[in-house]
């Protein structure tokens, strides 16, 4: 049998660090096994729906690398995958009469004034559980009621008494008391069906053969169960992830800045870091590793490696993570990334200050050249070794490629003899200081202290204040 998952996300928003570790684990079982990774918009609860959300779900997937086999844009022959199109072909509506015909589900026609009624509070909270009131209209009072257009819904029959057992692949098997089994709505009285109806009925017609999802849905599978049941269908494997939450142990909301993917994005993180990152709250590889690839998580992924117990979203540990990916990063795609932040720091500032210095270090000269773009007047400094002065050459090339600044200065560095000067090829550029070699820097910048901090009369301050004063940095 050919493993096939899906991820389901309902198009309300960005998609939450939850959703996206589901997605993920979906993904990985289906590519360990070799299988295939379905996407489907629920997009059944219109009140929620967000308009741009379906976009943020396509760019988000795109992003993290897990990409779907078959979905709205690929067609695999069981689409429609967008639940309203499918509802509007009647799929649920079809399926749910089928139940009806079965004894296994009936229509109801109960006011709202009278299902206020059937509230009640327990334990402190207020719930309400339907009295089957409905079921026992006989097949001559529905047909009247459906021909006079009165309002109805569809609801699941399910027994009051004995046990309901379903098995979970990461919590075991669990039973209830099918007393606790409200006789739930699969269609609502609007003709879209619930979330969990549609499920079942999409995931049956898709071949989906293992369900990933949130354990906050453990409670319902028992409901879910009695529907495979009803329509005599096999029973896919279930794999309910843990909880996710914060450093204090609270649910992951919008106001801890690290719910969704495109608040950690924002914050600087990288995809690839987040996808790694994510893999990791509810499941433990063989070893010690905790850098993989998507592909080497493909391979090393085992859900029955995963955990029951809730896992902790740390910030720490991610920017951990994130740094060592940045690290192992070639330089265009690093500049990519952080060329909005720069531009937002630079722009900041710029408009706080009239003159800003901008200190480039050597070695870098990739991100200096995207600087010197931007820059009115360029020092130059280097020290009198070959590789310094290549460093040098290499600047006032580029510098020469990209623009004519107003001014071009050079400072020569660690002189170590006075007549060294006399020999160096400057280039053409202005000299606007030969600073000796003095073995106090060393001990002052191991101490973390300005070299200004230097007597006056020391040949290092002099030079310095009098390149500076030159270059119109020091009035």
């Amino acid at each position: 049998m050919k493993v096939r998952t899906r991820y389901a996300p309902s198009p309300t928003g960005r998609m939450h660090v939850g959703n996206l570790r589901t997605a993920l684990y979906a993904y990985l079982i289906a590519k360990h096994e070799g299988g295939d990774f379905l996407l489907r918009i629920e997009d059944t609860d219109q009140e929620r729906y967000v308009e741009g959300a379906v976009d943020i779900i396509y760019r988000t997937l795109e992003e993290t690398g897990l990409v779907h086999d078959e979905g709205p844009d690929k067609d695999g022959g069981c689409g429609p995958y967008v639940q309203s199109e499918r509802q509007a072909s009647g799929i649920y509506m079809e399926y749910a009469k089928k139940l009806v015909e079965k004894g296994e589900a009936y229509y109801c026609f109960c006011t709202p004034e009278r299902l206020e009624t059937l509230r009640k509070t327990v334990n402190g909270e207020e719930i309400m559980t339907y009295d089957k009131h409905c079921l026992h209209l006989s097949k001559e009072e529905v047909e009247a009621n459906l021909a006079a257009g009165k309002p109805f819904v569809i609801r699941q029959n399910n027994p009051t008494e004995g046990t309901t057992t379903f098995h979970d692949e990461i919590y075991g098997d669990i039973t209830v008391d099918n007393s606790e089994l409200d006789d739930m709505v699969l269609i609502k009285s609007d003709g879209y069906p619930t979330y969990n109806f549609a499920n079942v009925v999409d995931d049956h017609l898709m071949g989906i053969t293992h369900v990933v999802r949130g354990n906050e849905y453990l409670s319902s599978s028992p409901k879910y169960n009695r529907l495979y049941d009803a329509f005599g269908w096999e029973v896919p494997v279930y794999v309910h992830c843990p909880l996710i939450t914060d450093e204090s142990h609270h649910k992951l909301s919008k106001r801890c800045g690290h719910s969704s993917f495109e608040d950690l994005v924002e914050q600087g993180f990288v995809p690839e870091a987040i996808v790694n990152y994510v893999a990791l709250l509810g499941w433990s590889p063989e070893g010690n590793n905790e850098i993989f690839s998507l592909e080497e998580m493909v391979k090393e992924f085992d859900y029955h490696r995963m955990n029951k117990s809730p896992s902790v979203f740390d910030m720490t540990k991610l920017r951990w993570m994130n740094g060592e990916y940045i690290k192992a990063m070639d330089f265009e795609r690093f500049y990519k990334l952080a060329e909005p932040y720069l531009k937002e720091v630079i722009t900041m500032i710029s408009e706080q200050f009239d003159y800003v210095v901008i200190d480039g270090e050597a070695g870098i000269e990739q991100i200096n050249r995207r600087v010197m773009e931007k820059v009115t007047h360029l020092l130059l400094i280097s020290d009198t070794s070959k590789k310094g002065l290549e460093v040098i050459k290499t600047i006032e090339n580029v510098a020469m490629e990209l623009v004519k600044y107003d001014r071009i200065g050079l400072i020569v560095n660690r002189v170590e003899d006075p007549a060294m000067i006399e020999r160096l090829d400057t280039r053409g550029l202005e000299l606007l200081a030969a600073i000796p070699s003095d073995k106090k820097l060393a001990l002052y910048d191991f101490e973390g202290r300005s070299i200004m901090e230097l007597p006056e009369e020391s040949p290092v301050v002099v030079n310095v204040r009098d390149a500076m004063q030159k270059f119109g940095i020091l009035l």
